[in-house]
């Protein structure tokens, strides 16, 4: 098949394909990919006795939950990541529907605050994906059955790997960032296929950001953050369309498209910014909007974009809000509680969940011009669990995964 034929065959699927079901939270951080959800029914507050159902999970991991249906997909590791699982889920009860195990002969080297199983699944309701590093990436069907497997060779680095597939169109897309040759690739999602494959600088520790697919005015972009700033990306052809310079490195972040703009967080302190994505070539003079110091600390969470607010936490708990027009600080405070933040935030009916690494505690906030603190929940969890996998709110319920436990709130 000619390529142009298969490029043009492309950006019809993705241009006149259907929207996901909201209903369906099906790869890390939703449909969009930026954490927003249009369920107008994400509980708000919740307690232990709103806990309707838990279970242990086989291992541990740091994977979010994802679902098609009743079915949630996570996955976890055993034997310090010679064990790598996909697990399905009911998600009426938390009862086991299948799991898949895959070893892993040459595990890489994880941080201590990464897993051996940290990116999420991607499912389209007859693919399930599955993305381990050294473990190989896989596609099962929505019972299990293995439908292909890709070696992607050895992922060097001190830190691990955490980026999580994503779905575009009849493609899914993954980051394969390490702090030796790295890529982006693009796999069709029927035969494991190579579509593209695009070569992207190294990271002297690894890669851990998750590229989004937006549409800014009319052209289809795949957005991917990174230690030295954002790229853009043709999604039909993998080409770097686009680069904007970033200020302190580990771009881990993924960054929130709104009001015509991208939000870019760097994962050590240091200047956050705002581009206009669109561009050709170095935007970084022509296209960043604003940049604004941060000196709250180290980020992990994403940043989330509420109107014309946006909202950040530290992982050392300080929350900020800036006006997304001019990177102006509206207000800088803790949240609440003392507490540690890694994963990126839940986006809903206007307000911002964030979930506390050290006993699952979930504070809810409304962006504005001054903190505003909804709601400060709590599922009653262990004192030894740990708390980085984004919430996932599927139907009027919310799936909240410690490393080794998952548990459903309504």
């Amino acid at each position: 098949m000619k390529r142009s034929f298969v490029i043009s065959a492309f950006i019809a699927i993705i241009a006149l394909g259907p929207v996901q079901s909201e209903e369906n939270w099906n790869q890390f951080r939703g449909p969009t990919g930026r954490g927003h959800s249009d369920d107008k029914n994400v509980p708000v507050k919740w307690s232990e006795d709103s806990v309707i159902w838990s279970v242990d999970l086989p291992g541990t991991g740091q994977s979010s939950p994802v679902n098609w249906g009743d079915r949630v997909f996570l996955t976890s590791a055993e034997d310090m990541g010679k064990i790598r699982n996909v697990i399905c889920v009911d998600l009426n009860t938390g009862k086991e529907r299948w799991k898949q195990s895959i070893p892993c002969s040459n595990p890489e080297d994880s941080h201590k605050m990464n897993s051996f199983a940290t990116p999420s699944c991607a499912t389209d309701g007859n693919h399930v994906f599955a993305f381990f590093g050294p473990g190989g990436f896989h596609c099962f069907d929505m019972d299990g059955n293995k439908v292909w497997s890709k070696d992607l060779g050895d992922f060097p680095g001190d830190w691990g790997i955490a980026a999580s597939p994503i779905l575009v169109g009849n493609w899914v897309v993954q980051n394969c960032d390490c702090s030796g040759p790295s890529r982006l690739v693009a796999f069709d999602k029927k035969t494991g296929n190579i579509m593209w494959d695009t070569t992207r600088e190294a990271k002297p520790k690894g890669g851990w950001s998750t590229p989004i697919l937006i549409d800014h005015e009319g052209r289809k972009e795949i957005v991917l953050n990174g230690e030295f700033g954002v790229r853009g990306y043709d999604p039909a052809t993998g080409k770097e369309l686009w680069f904007c310079k970033g200020f302190n490195g580990r771009g881990a972040p993924v960054p929130d498209y709104s009001n015509g703009a991208l939000y870019v967080v760097n994962g050590k302190p240091g200047d956050l910014y705002s581009v206009t994505p669109g561009g050709s070539g170095d935007v970084t003079t022509t296209h960043m909007r604003w940049h604004q110091g941060r000196k709250a600390g180290r980020d992990l969470p994403s940043p989330a974009v509420v109107g014309n607010y946006m909202q950040t936490v530290s992982m050392n708990g300080i929350g900020t809000c800036f006006d997304t027009s001019n990177g102006k600080i509206l207000w800088n405070d803790r949240l609440g509680v003392k507490g540690e933040f890694a994963a990126s935030p839940l986006v809903a009916n206007g307000l911002v969940y964030f979930i506390d690494v050290f006993g699952g505690n979930t504070i809810v906030i409304k962006p504005g011009p001054t903190l505003e603190i909804v709601a400060q929940n709590s599922i009653g969890a262990k004192g030894d669990e740990i708390f980085r996998s984004t919430l996932a709110p599927i139907n009027g319920k919310m799936l909240i995964r410690s490393q080794s436990r998952l548990y459903c709130v309504q």
